[in-house]
């Protein structure tokens, strides 16, 4: 796409102007260090339970939102993502194989609420592979608009 279209794109969907802007939309947005070091920290110390993070788009960066304990059930942890709003998270889910066998993956989450605002869905859905990209070991991945879609059972079943 050609800079001048880009930039009209943008300042029709997302109210932006400008070349950096334009790169930036593109790219998707900037990812906080915290994010990293928090998912690193999940990853390998089992220091958090789940991890929600949101988009800045003031500061134009992914920052963590909430971090859980690493005794915080499925349900606190759904029960952290707004009901109106895109975010993405993290769940470090514990499960037993047939052969009764303890097993961890890690899961990712792009929440996407039917009712959350098409912009936010828009700029949520233009950054996520790059989000995703920071954050190495991630083991399945799910989209969901409403809680159904991210149910123990629906994360069970990709875990195979």
């Amino acid at each position: 796409m050609r800079s001048e279209e880009c930039q009209a794109q943008l300042r029709i969907f997302f109210g932006v102007d400008g070349d950096q802007d334009c790169a930036n939309a593109a790219s998707g947005m900037a990812v906080h260090d915290d994010c990293k070091l928090k998912f690193l920290e999940l990853k390998t110390k089992r220091t958090y339970r789940f991890i929600v993070f949101k988009i800045e788009e003031k500061q134009k960066q992914v920052i963590v939102e909430k971090l859980g304990e690493p005794t915080d059930s499925y349900e606190v942890f759904s029960a952290s993502l707004p009901a109106n709003e895109c975010r993405y998270a993290v769940y470090d889910f514990d499960f037993m194989t047939e052969e009764n066998v303890p097993r961890s993956r890690i899961v990712f989450i792009a929440w996407s609420p039917d009712v959350s605002k098409v912009r936010s869905k828009m700029i949520y859905a233009s950054s996520k592979d790059r989000f995703k990209r920071e954050l190495d070991g991630i083991q399945v991945e799910l989209q969901a608009t409403d809680p159904t879609e991210m149910g123990v059972d629906v994360i069970r079943s990709r875990t195979n």
